[in-house]
């Protein structure tokens, strides 16, 4: 296989990226996979049954990151430089990994009653809860039927167990939903479940197909965690920060579904007894209206959206280290950049 031409941001040679890369070109290295797995994942919604092809459509014209396949594939040319999964396999994964993800927002629109997500309506929205549900279930069978084609008993054991995780992390948002008790240990957790256990999913798969060895998968399986750790705590600030027309979500849209997330934990944890009680209340969802103004000043008294920033910049950090034993490579350069850039973003 030809080695790909330098891209801006990405050398040839294993020295350090001299400019900083946008999430533009990292995708632009892997240009041809990247093509090759939204043309799979449109051809493989496809269904008879017409409702469920209509809600799928909603879904791919909804556009997203698409991060967690961007990792699949980027892992897959970094595990073992020059080498990939016979048959492409490596863009199965990255579609599979993407419709676990698609089931379960479609899922969690529904269980939060959200009514917008990017910007646009949800599917329960337009189709009904009972549709989303059910497309779900059907885009999350049809990431078993790709798994189950490829045939490599390891890479059903990884999904098999992350599917497993990301359902009881779901159950345990749940569980914290309304609780001003939840402590940072049970929020991380939920973020590992929920959210890391796919990233890193996507990365340990990825390795798996190469054939690379076992330290290298545990390490792209680690840089995955670490990833999805920092992206989610990103979201947290982004929710008392953004701007809802950039984002295409509405400020304290956590808090208004009684979620304690970690700017809120921590100002509970800190903040006076005031504070405490006016945020205790919001959560508790005893205030039809929450005063979300003098909410976000209690946050920002108690430096609660600086210190989730620090976790979340240690998080990608730990990522970009856990990359130290993977071979040098242009799309190792990319991961590391990758994490840098999950915590910089806007939205």
């Amino acid at each position: 296989m030809s080695s790909p031409s330098p891209l801006h941001g990405f050398p040839s040679s294993p020295e350090p990226a001299s400019a900083p890369a946008s999430l533009a070109d990292i995708r632009a290295l892997v240009a041809d996979d990247w093509a090759a797995v939204d043309t799979l994942i449109r051809s493989r919604l496809t269904s008879s049954v017409a409702l469920v092809g209509q809600v799928a459509e909603h879904i791919v014209a909804g556009g997203g990151k698409r991060l967690r396949p961007l990792v699949v594939l980027l892992a897959a040319r970094a595990a073992v430089p020059g080498k990939l999964p016979p048959e492409a396999r490596h863009r199965e994964a990255a579609a599979f990994i993407e419709f676990i993800h698609t089931a379960t927002l479609l899922h969690d629109d529904v269980v939060d009653h959200s009514a917008m997500r990017r910007g646009r309506d949800t599917a329960n929205a337009l189709f009904g809860n009972e549709a989303s549900v059910l497309v779900g279930d059907f885009v999350y069978s049809r990431a078993f039927q790709m798994m189950a084609a490829i045939g490599v008993q390891r890479v059903m054991e990884i999904m098999a167990d992350a599917t497993n995780v990301i359902a009881e992390g779901e159950v345990l948002q749940l569980m914290n939903a309304q609780d001003p008790d939840t402590t940072e240990e049970r929020y991380l957790e939920v973020i590992h479940r929920k959210t890391a256990k796919l990233f890193e999913a996507g990365g340990e798969v990825a390795a798996v197909l190469c054939g690379a060895p076992p330290a290298v998968q545990v390490a792209l399986a680690a840089y995955g965690r670490h990833l999805g750790t920092a992206f989610q705590l990103i979201d947290d600030v982004l929710d008392y920060r953004s701007d809802p027309s950039v984002r295409g979500k509405n400020l304290g849209e956590d808090l208004a579904e009684g979620k304690p997330t970690l700017p809120l934990i921590h100002a509970l944890r800190s903040g006076s007894d005031a504070d405490r009680a006016l945020i205790r209340a919001a959560i508790l969802q005893e205030d039809a209206e929450p005063d979300l103004d003098r909410i976000i000043a209690v946050i920002d008294r108690s430096g609660g959206i600086d210190y989730t920033r620090d976790r979340a910049l240690a998080e990608s950090q730990a990522a970009v280290t856990a990359l130290d034993v993977v071979p040098p490579s242009p799309w190792r350069e990319a991961l590391a950049r990758l994490a840098e850039l999950g915590v910089e973003r806007d939205r």
